[in-house]
């Protein structure tokens, strides 16, 4: 008798577990595999500070996991709009006195920025798990 109640009990959690598997499948959640993106802040929380030879074509952020958290990513598209190839700092100042920055493009192998096109770059902000309410977005020209 003892046998067949523990086989039982094993059976009975064999199918509870079939179903919490079943209704798990049918929550409607579908993992992405790009992460949703959204205005960083309003218009007016945003400075600018750019050099006359680019343009700002990008400036989106999203929240992804970054060193074991979710943490808020800038990405920045910068447009060469000079006649010359162009290699471009760049840096972000928020609100709360964290700040991210690199270079576009990060490495000059396969040459900079060429005239008429855009470069994008992804910058994480460690330890960031909200959105900023302010922006200091500065794009400069990095002499070659």
């Amino acid at each position: 008798m003892k046998q067949t109640r523990g086989l039982s009990i094993m059976m009975g959690l064999v199918a509870l577990g079939i179903v919490f598997a079943m209704t798990a499948c049918t929550t409607g959640y579908t993992p992405k595999n790009a992460p949703e993106s959204f205005a960083c802040v309003p218009d007016q929380a945003l400075e600018k500070d750019i050099s006359p030879e680019a343009e700002l074509a990008e400036l989106t952020c999203f929240f992804k996991k970054y060193e074991g958290m979710e943490t808020l990513h800038f990405k920045v598209g910068v447009k060469n709009v000079s006649s010359n190839d162009q290699r471009y700092r760049v840096n972000l100042f928020l609100d709360n006195g964290k700040a991210v920055g690199g270079l576009i493009p990060r490495k000059t192998k396969k040459g900079l920025v060429k005239p008429g096109t855009t470069a994008t770059f992804v910058y994480p902000v460690s330890q960031m798990p909200r959105q900023p309410k302010s922006v200091l977005l500065r794009i400069r020209t990095v002499s070659k």
